[in-house]
Parts: structure tokens; C-alpha cells; sequence
């Protein structure tokens, strides 16, 4: 649970830097943060399954530095990856 919430909390900062550093891709203040928290909880989700060593420490609840960092490095850059896109789209249709 608490990888869930430190990818989402991370990808919410993430996405939100990623729209407020480029105007064209913003979403606005609540966009972004919604769709940085669901990047960042979709992207920390794929780097645990791919990382195994980390979801293993992370389930059960040894908490390594080096796993805490990798969450808040994938969740934060999945926030932004996601703002971006979407961003993108928007602008694109419109």
C-alpha cells in the first residue's frame, strides 16, 4: 500500500512540474495532478514488476533507500510522462 501512495503522491508532483514547465502541454492545476498521480501510479507499478528485487523489499516492508528512491523516480517520472502526453493530445484536437 505504501508503494501505491508514494508513486501516486510523486507522480502528482511530477505531473504538475511537467504542466507548469511547459505551457502548451498544461492541463491546469487539477489536470495535472490527475493525470500525474495515474501515470505515476501506472509507471511505478510497471518498474516493480520489472524489478522484482524492489517489489520483494517493498511487500515485505523492508524498506530500502535504494526502492523508496525508485518509486519516487518512476512515479514522478510517469506523472510528468502522462501530463505530457495528454497535454499533447489535447492540444493536437484542439
Amino acid at each position: 500500500m505504501e508503494q501505491i501512495l508514494i508513486n501516486l503522491i510523486a507522480g502528482a508532483v511530477g505531473g504538475g512540474a511537467a504542466g507548469k514547465a511547459s505551457p502548451q502541454f498544461d492541463l491546469g492545476t487539477t489536470g495535472n495532478l490527475i493525470a500525474g498521480a495515474v501515470g505515476g501510479g501506472v509507471l511505478g507499478q510497471i518498474v516493480a514488476l520489472a524489478m522484482p528485487a524492489i517489489g520483494a523489499s517493498l511487500a515485505s516492508g523492508n524498506f530500502s533507500v535504494g526502492g523508496v528512491l525508485a518509486n519516487l523516480v518512476s512515479g514522478g517520472a510517469g506523472g510528468a510522462i502522462l501530463t505530457v502526453l495528454i497535454g499533447a493530445l489535447k492540444n493536437r484536437v484542439a
